[in-house]
């Protein structure tokens, strides 16, 4: 469970990825209040961010598909030093620098 990690980052790219997927207003407050509560700190992107990720993609894109926002979402784990939490390790495998640790909800 994720409340068992707290507090934890997450990267501004997976924030904007969570907040698109809202329905609603409500859901949006619902989701904004827990971050509060949970002290969660939203990771930016910067210049070094920005190369790896670049990096990334100019390695990985044609032989594993690597998309613009997973390769931004890996680069600030590496970047902030730390693992990356996600369902979907496929997407991260290739990057062998990238510490994973499987979400399983």
């Amino acid at each position: 469970m994720l409340h068992e990690n707290l507090p934890f980052k997450i990267s501004v790219v997976t924030y904007m990825e969570i907040v698109q997927g809202m329905k609603n207003r409500r859901e949006l407050k619902i989701f904004l209040d827990q971050l509060k509560r949970w002290s969660i700190t939203v990771l930016q992107i910067d210049r070094d961010v920005s190369a790896r990720a670049m990096a990334f993609v100019e390695e990985f894109f044609l032989s594993h598909s690597l998309q613009i926002a997973d390769a931004l979402i890996a680069a600030t784990a590496i970047e902030a030093k730390d693992h990356l939490l996600t369902a979907n390790d496929k997407h991260y495998k290739q990057i062998k620098s990238l510490k994973i640790v499987k979400f399983r909800p």
